[in-house]
């Protein structure tokens, strides 16, 4: 028997399918952003062309993982949400802009979201 996936579990796990691809499209276009992704992620002297690939793969594979409602998934979603989360708070309380804002919220929602779901992980 196969274990239907949650809705959520669809929109996030696509949301950063969907992200992963619009950074690359970003450092293949050489897309200047306001904040740079290196400091978005607590990593603001790593080049973007060393930081960005190894986003990509990263959120790649979270996201086949948890897309196939994979154990190992569930658990990477969770760890990179919670590492993206105090980094994200590190960054709101010395800078207070917008991008660390939505990013501290959307790390919260992807974390509650996803531990109400583990069930769904686990069969």
């Amino acid at each position: 028997m196969t274990t239907k996936r949650p809705k959520g579990v669809t929109f996030i796990g696509y949301f950063y399918i969907f992200g992963a691809i619009a950074l690359l499209l970003s450092l293949v276009l050489g897309t200047k952003q306001d904040v740079p992704i290196g400091l978005r992620f607590g990593m603001p002297h790593v080049p973007e062309n060393v930081i960005v690939p190894f986003i990509v793969v990263l959120s790649l594979v979270i996201s086949y993982g948890y897309l196939t409602l994979k154990k190992w998934g569930y658990w990477l979603m969770i760890l990179y949400s919670l590492l993206f989360l105090l980094i994200s708070l590190s960054l709101l309380i010395e800078y207070n802009t917008q991008p660390f804002i939505g990013n501290t919220i959307w790390s919260i929602f992807v974390i509650i979201y996803t531990s109400r779901k583990k069930k769904a992980f686990l069969k």
